[in-house]
């Protein structure tokens, strides 16, 4: 497991990419705009929230990217107000930035990507975001993506930004969450750049895979948002084109970086905890009986306090509804047994700041990691005080 002071957004960014951030007014102070530009159309893949309620920016996006052939220019993104549940206004407002930056970048409005982050129901001042829009043109760069990083963040305490390179070609990496985080397709905002050259159908595979060992393999409350989205762009600047299977384990590597940093930054969490599932009927199965342990309030609580309360554990394991093949299950606490072992101890292994948490269900040869957090009052008190 990575240390939990990895924070750093010190990556290069891709070959043909420029980044921008501004203080737009959205949110009370900081920085609330961010844009992502790149100088030639990108071959663009995404995933988007399955919430039956889609915010119209979700709406609006999957639109245009079948409008424009999976090509993208830019990306602005705001943070501060999730434009969701605003009916046609939030789809109108969505609309004309769109259309604003299109007619800046000298693009069509179908190839600008627009996503948004923050309080769910209150009308996204438009006004406000197409006046700093030829700010954002004006001063984006290519040097660092700390500043768009941190523009996107809510409840976020750190910017989450990854990075990696292979014979040449960039990868780089940006996500938000903290908070409504759930494996229900991405669970957060992420949008990845890379300057490596990727057709369409190799780079949506590869996103597809890479969502589900890293997105869909997090949960911080059992909750999925509205506006959830995963965007990837591929330039081809660097001129370099790799294989499929080397791309692809890359940005694996990138997500799952991502992903990881979510879950530290869980709201109020104090303690990182990855559970290892062996043993399940098939891979599916393993992370999806992970899933339902990440999402159990009674064991995130249990985790909190120290309590090495096994009977927790088995009762999210039967709650997940996959049938095993054997009775017996052994958990462990990284590799002290709980189950007829020293619970004493294993309470004290529980104070670190990492916890594994190790389950062996010998009913076949599945395997899966997922990543959770514990769950305090820090949560509480940060979600019910989120709007007053």
């Amino acid at each position: 497991m990575n240390g939990m002071n990895s924070h750093g957004t010190d990556f290069a960014v891709p070959q043909g990419f420029k980044l921008a951030a501004a203080a737009a007014g959205i949110k009370n102070e900081g920085l609330d705009l961010g844009l992502i530009y790149s100088d030639r159309p990108a071959v663009a893949a995404a995933m988007f929230t399955r919430n039956a309620f889609p915010a119209a920016p979700v709406i609006l996006c999957r639109k245009h990217l079948e409008q424009s052939g999976h090509s993208v220019r830019a990306l602005l993104v705001n943070s501060g107000n999730a434009n969701a549940a605003n009916g046609e206004e939030g789809m109108a407002a969505a609309r004309r930035c769109a259309e604003e930056l299109a007619s800046i970048a000298g693009c069509t409005p179908a190839e600008i990507f627009i996503s948004s982050t923050g309080v769910i129901g209150r009308p996204l001042p438009a006004d406000k975001i197409c006046a700093a829009i030829p700010d954002l043109m004006r001063t984006m760069h290519g040097k660092t993506g700390d500043e768009f990083a941190r523009a996107i963040m809510t409840t976020d305490t750190f910017p989450k930004v990854a990075g990696a390179e292979v014979r040449g070609a960039k990868i780089l990496g940006f996500a938000k969450g903290a908070g409504m985080i759930h494996p229900n397709m991405a669970t957060m905002l992420s949008f990845i750049i890379t300057d490596a050259r990727v057709d369409f159908p190799d780079l949506d595979n590869a996103l597809r895979k890479s969502v589900d060992r890293s997105f869909h393999s997090i949960s911080v409350d059992g909750d999925t948002s509205t506006n959830d989205t995963v965007l990837v762009l591929a330039n081809g600047a660097s001129g370099v084109s790799l294989s499929p299977a080397a791309f692809a384990g890359k940005l694996l590597e990138v997500c799952q970086d991502l992903a990881k940093k979510i879950v530290r930054d869980g709201e109020g969490a104090t303690k990182f905890i990855e559970l290892a599932i062996e043993g399940a009927p098939s891979d599916e199965e393993a992370r999806h009986i992970g899933r339902t342990i990440a999402r159990s309030p009674l064991v995130k609580t249990a985790i909190y306090g120290c309590d090495p309360n096994w009977g927790r554990l088995i009762c999210a394991i039967g709650n997940a509804g996959v049938p095993l093949e054997s009775e017996r299950i052994d958990l462990f606490i990284d590799d002290i047994p709980l189950n007829g072992g020293d619970l004493k101890l294993a309470s004290e292994r529980m104070r670190s700041k990492e916890v594994l948490i190790r389950v062996s269900l010998h009913s076949g040869t599945g395997n899966a990691r997922v990543w959770t957090c514990d769950l305090t009052e820090q949560y509480i008190r940060i979600n019910a005080d989120y709007t007053t």
